[in-house]
């Protein structure tokens, strides 16, 4: 089965959408008409008109630089003539020869700002392609398919513009069949970014190198315990991992180590079940233990669905405190299609937590059954 790649936008969320010049045009003229008419009403248009200077301003955050220089002429002509016909009324010489400085200030600085303003959103829009092109390097993109199943799912990062966070996946191709990690890395943001590319790099060497689990497993291990030795010489904090990683070969079963990690379920036939695994301690943390590192097997017939995720996503909280029932909404969601699951939860979960938002990096994943072409 070929891999399956979704288009990512890489639009910055601070770049504004300037409106149309048929649409700046009507508003403009709606304004100084309205103006006027207060004006001629209050017996007073000089002062009022003073308050179109205003219009550059506005142009400047919301439109072009082109744009925002038309309204800018078209302010300063409106300022003017009204200066000049209204002459010989009440406002002193004085007064309209201020109204006209303030009204070329204003329309310069509102030029540069429109300026400033664009420039900066170009180089959001660059920095956040380049942020994006190196998550595409670094995580999977999803949907993400082999020839024994079909990955899908959500990953939304806490911090940093939503773009990395201290949650991982990553799903590969062995000669052994597909092996899929999801794994969380202790703490948040860009602190634990370092140790999160650890684990992927990591996994995506030993994945396709090693045929047993288990060494997949000391490898990532290793890897995490590397990582903390550089941390400590360099004065950052130590990071241990919790990972579940997963083997689906061919036939009906998988295989799977928890390390610390929370748990997966499985949709099959309208019921939602957990498959026992033996919890494991994280990555990084296995020279505190003697215990060895358990593989369990699980049925995962063709249709089935196994659902992962990371603890963001169960530790979602209301404002009274109780936890996000993941199971229960799971039960209630379970006819979804594999790939439309992810991203109901995480609607529900958010809906659930109400004006708390967001409260951990989250992601998760759907690992759909498909049959093995041969």
């Amino acid at each position: 089965m070929p891999r399956v790649r979704r288009q990512r936008s890489t639009r910055s969320p601070d770049t504004v959408e300037p409106p149309g010049t048929g649409e700046l045009l009507v508003g403009v003229v709606v304004v100084t008409l309205l103006v006027m008419a207060l004006g001629s009403v209050a017996n007073s248009v000089v002062w009022l008109v003073g308050f179109m200077v205003f219009l550059p301003g506005a142009a400047s955050a919301l439109c072009t630089v082109r744009q925002t220089v038309m309204v800018c002429v078209w302010t300063m002509l409106v300022v003017a003539a009204v200066a000049v016909v209204w002459a010989d009324g009440a406002a002193a010489a004085v007064d309209r020869a201020l109204i006209l400085v303030l009204t070329v200030c204003l329309g310069v600085a509102s030029v540069y700002a429109c300026h400033r303003r664009i420039r900066r959103e170009h180089e959001m829009l660059r920095l956040r392609s380049v942020a994006g092109a190196m998550q595409r390097q670094i995580l999977a993109p999803l949907p993400f398919g082999t020839a024994d199943v079909l990955v899908d799912g959500v990953y939304e990062p806490l911090q940093e513009d939503r773009l990395v966070g201290g949650d991982v996946y990553d799903v590969v191709e062995s000669p052994w069949g597909t092996r899929v990690l999801i794994g969380d890395v202790q703490g948040k943001g860009l602190p634990a970014v370092g140790a999160a590319f650890a684990v992927i790099g990591a996994f995506r060497a030993a994945a396709r190198r090693e045929r047993e689990l288990t060494a997949v497993v000391d490898f990532l291990d290793a890897s995490v315990t590397w990582h903390n030795v550089r941390a400590e010489r360099a004065g950052d904090d130590e990071r241990f991992v919790t990972a579940l990683v997963v083997d689906i070969g061919a036939q009906g079963d998988a295989r799977a180590v928890n390390c610390g990690h929370v748990p997966p379920y499985l949709l099959h036939g309208g019921a939602v079940t957990e498959p026992r695994l033996t919890s494991g301690v994280p990555l990084g943390l296995t020279a505190l233990t003697d215990e060895p590192v358990t593989v369990d097997s699980f049925a995962f017939p063709a249709g089935a669905v196994l659902l992962l995720s990371t603890d963001g996503l169960m530790e979602t909280r209301a404002a009274d405190g109780t936890f996000y029932p993941v199971e229960e909404d799971l039960a209630r969601r379970v006819h979804l299609p594999p790939d439309l699951l992810p991203r109901a939860l995480c609607d529900d979960a958010r809906a659930f937590a109400g004006g708390g938002g967001q409260q951990d990096d989250v992601a998760v994943l759907t690992v759909h059954r498909a049959p093995r072409s041969d």
